[in-house]
């Protein structure tokens, strides 16, 4: 892996400002500069090195969420025992993007080394109880219909789940379990690939990255932005402008929406939500899973902790990840948050949202004081619900990154969003902002695709610029989920996992 970058470069009123240096701001910086070589873009980072929050290795799962094993995705099951497949045929298509941007950029020679971010692991969906049993053999039934999920195979046989992932099964209890296994999952390290296109973007004319410099205040001009930074080593105040800007600032983001003042901003609120994982270093135990496996939501859990005990990859290391487990908190951001970003984020356009969410979520402020009070042993009683044999001596709690559970009037009633990604942009198309949670980084590459076609169509509107967009991802304007796709899709993923060292 290369070191992690440190910079200070900074580009007078270019055309674009990325705020952020995550896994967002780094897709959206290097998509936009190939589809227009002349745009000046300027990356502002508040941490001295890039893709240190959200996007960091340690403060995620880095399962390249294709809908493959997640049972969040696809949580409705009818009343003839049917499962609603839809969101999880629509994440895969949407990961199938990053890949294949990502393959471009190694194609190309924006980044070098495939496997320092993203390595072959097996997605699985392990539960076990007859009811689970049955949903996973429905699930199964509607998700091995489509052409994505072909491969993908069901097991109620322990001694076949063994062999797939052998913790799951070793001194378990004789009670009805069933899995699903595909071999064409990933481990991704999101803050790698990030740090990779951010170093080539760093490197090109007119462009320029910033770490250690906090946007501080926006301004709405008639051309786009007037925008105030501040160097954190130095304290000095550094005023530019540019005609677009993204704020990809993880949870951050809420707190410069609301300085914005865009109309979108009003009413939105944040709800931080810290996380922590049990880490096993032992080789002996990291040698015997090789598998990221999602199992059955725990009660009053938002989506985002859903419990998976997971293979993870970093830095060229193997260890074995499991949890999440949530930790109370008022900071937004995990390494440069302040205790005051919760209560600061209170305004009187959202205090009417915020209060509604605290009366109809208790369950969820009792899980929350739950899990960040509970010892090490409870902790280890939660583990054992997958690896029935895990001893405590050969794991250790790390804390994780923060996650900031948006919060929004829908239809006039006040929600969090527990799935999905969404972009919020002005009227004028001069400003996006990022809010959401999973699948996020996974399918990070579609969602700034988006943030192009509506405030950058004229980059799109050319056949230069399609065929541009089209040589980085072939698929972008064909739906592959189409069974009269089939086989482009087949043709394009094969390539794409080639170019990867995935094969």
């Amino acid at each position: 892996m290369l070191p992690l970058m440190q910079s200070s470069v900074r580009v007078e009123n270019p055309d674009i400002i990325l705020v952020g240096s995550g896994v967002m701001s780094a897709n959206l910086g290097a998509l936009l500069k190939r589809l227009d070589p002349s745009l000046r873009i300027q990356v502002y980072e508040v941490t001295d090195e890039l893709a240190q929050e959200a996007s960091h290795g340690w403060n995620n799962a880095g399962t390249g969420h294709a809908g493959i094993c997640e049972l969040s995705y696809t949580p409705t099951q009818a009343a003839d025992g049917t499962v609603d497949v839809s969101n999880a045929i629509k994440i895969f298509e949407q990961f199938e993007r990053s890949r294949q941007f990502w393959a471009y950029a190694v194609a190309e020679g924006m980044v070098e080394k495939p496997k320092e971010f993203i390595n072959p692991v097996q997605h699985l969906s392990f539960v076990h109880g007859a009811k689970w049993v049955d949903y996973l053999r429905a699930r199964h039934q509607g998700m091995a219909a489509h052409h994505f999920f072909a491969d993908m195979e069901f097991s109620t046989d322990r001694a076949k789940i063994g062999a797939w992932a052998p913790l799951l099964t070793a001194g378990r209890e004789e009670v009805p379990i069933a899995a699903t296994k595909m071999d064409t999952g990933t481990d991704v390290n999101f803050g790698e690939i990030s740090r990779k296109l951010l170093r080539w973007l760093g490197a090109q004319p007119g462009c320029g990255i910033a770490t250690g410099h906090r946007v501080v205040d926006l301004d709405q001009t008639a051309t786009g932005w007037d925008v105030s930074v501040r160097e954190l080593a130095t304290g000095n105040l550094h005023r530019t402008s540019a005609k677009f800007v993204f704020v990809g600032a993880g949870g951050g983001s809420l707190k410069l929406l609301q300085k914005s003042g865009i109309p979108a901003s009003k009413g939105l609120g944040g709800f931080p939500i810290g996380g922590q994982w049990l880490v096993c270093d032992n080789p002996a135990i990291v040698a015997q899973h090789q598998a990221k496996v999602y199992g059955q939501p725990l009660d009053a859990a938002p989506t985002m902790a859903v419990p998976h005990l997971d293979t993870r990859i970093l830095d060229g290391k193997k260890t074995l990840l499991f949890g999440p487990f949530a930790a109370w908190t008022t900071k937004f951001l995990h390494k440069k948050g302040s205790v005051l970003d919760l209560p600061g984020s209170i305004k009187p356009h959202n205090l009417v949202t915020l209060l509604k969410i605290g009366a109809s979520n208790l369950p969820l402020v009792r899980y929350l004081v739950q899990q960040g009070t509970q010892s090490m042993a409870t902790r280890m009683e939660v583990l054992r619900i997958f690896y029935p044999s895990a001893q405590q001596s050969d794991w250790k709690l790390i804390d994780a990154g923060i996650r900031v559970q948006a919060i929004k009037k829908t239809d006039g009633q006040a929600g969090i969003v527990h799935y999905g990604t969404e972009v919020i942009t002005n009227d004028e198309r001069t400003i996006s902002a990022l809010l959401g949670a999973s699948p996020g980084a996974s399918v990070s590459v579609h969602i700034v695709l988006e943030v192009i076609q509506k405030c950058f169509p004229q980059l799109l509107s050319t056949p230069e610029g399609k065929a541009r967009m089209k040589a980085m991802i072939p698929t972008y304007d064909v739906d592959i989920k189409k069974p009269e796709n089939a086989a482009f899709y087949r043709t394009q993923a094969a390539r794409a996992s080639t170019l990867l060292q995935l094969s």
